[in-house]
């Protein structure tokens, strides 16, 4: 992907993480979780048009019956054009799936019925289970049918596929920052203000710090999506020559921002939690945990890692070449 295109893309799905927490903090009953996007918006729609008739029930009943066999079509095609492998049986699985989840997300009222002798008695929480579990179907083809691809790959084609699995990453942080992270922080800032209701006047010290707090949160995840360009850019030279010097400088480039990225984010927890002693006679909400970003800090120490094997390879081949 073309690297203006591909922040573009990133910029286009930022707006959109924000559309969906502001539509979720305005319309709870069309958009009440992420997890449950698009299936919750698909299932309004399909009861929309089956409450507009005989032919728009029947036109809901193709729809619904299309949507849902989709991956059973897809596993087709694939028969025909490559063959099929074990992880294909799980668009079978995501077919049921997809059954079962649109006609509850299309008839929210059976969702406490039928899944209320599982706990999920509330209709929000269960369009969350339900949108999860689809998700986690798809997921898990999706990664299943990747890792396939790679060990039957050569070494261009493996490059290739990472550097997909970069992008797709970058999407992911994008989400976890404007999506997931941007939701949990206006929520935090709401029930702040509904505990403290007729005292919202010296709120503003305790208001700014949520937001601090939350800039600490993604922090980590910003910097992930700059070493995935840093990665991206090491990639890009190793396609054209593994040893060249320009692939060198890429990988020395990418080690030394990993270091930098980990001491941001450990200063970042450290100076949040020492402001926090600081104004701590203006604050109604302190949060002392100790926020170990455990996921992007493996992220990063393992693009460390990757950069440093590829300097050491240029090292050894220079040493090489000396020799002969």
């Amino acid at each position: 992907m073309k690297r203006n295109i591909f922040y573009f893309t990133l910029a286009i799905e930022a707006l959109l993480c924000i559309a969906f927490v502001v539509l979720n903090m305005s319309f709870a009953n069309a958009f009440s979780g992420i997890m449950a996007f698009p299936f919750e918006q698909i299932g309004l729609v399909l009861r929309s048009l089956s409450l507009t008739g005989k032919l728009g029930n029947i036109f809901a009943l193709v729809l619904y019956i299309s949507l849902s066999l989709l991956p059973v079509i897809f596993l087709l095609r694939a028969q025909s054009k490559r063959g099929l492998h074990q992880e294909d049986s799980l668009l079978i699985l995501l077919s049921t799936v997809l059954f079962a989840s649109l006609y509850l997300m299309t008839n929210p009222t059976h969702i406490g019925k039928i899944l209320g002798s599982f706990g999920f008695s509330n209709v929000l929480v269960g369009k969350a289970v339900l949108g999860s579990t689809v998700w986690s179907v798809i997921s898990g083809y999706v990664i299943l049918r990747f890792l396939r691809l790679s060990f039957d790959s050569g070494t261009t084609k493996l490059q290739a596929y990472l550097s997909a699995l970069l992008h797709l990453l970058s999407f992911l942080f994008i989400f976890a920052i404007f999506g997931v992270g941007l939701k949990n922080m206006l929520t935090s800032l709401s029930t702040i203000k509904s505990n403290n209701n007729g005292t919202e006047s010296g709120l503003t010290t305790t208001y700014v710090f949520i937001v601090l707090r939350y800039l600490v949160d993604w922090l980590p995840y910003i910097l992930n999506i700059i070493t995935v360009v840093f990665t991206l850019d090491l990639l890009s030279s190793m396609q054209q020559d593994s040893y060249s010097e320009s692939t060198v400088n890429s990988a020395s480039r990418l080690s030394r921002w990993c270091g930098k990225a980990l001491i941001t984010v450990v200063v970042s927890g450290i100076a949040l939690n020492l402001l926090q002693l600081i104004f701590a006679r203006s604050l109604r909400d302190i949060n002392g945990t100790v926020n170990i970003p455990i996921t992007s800090i493996l992220f990063v120490l393992a693009t460390l890692l990757f950069a440093r094997l590829i300097s050491e390879n240029r090292r050894l081949k220079s040493d090489n070449d000396l020799f002969i």
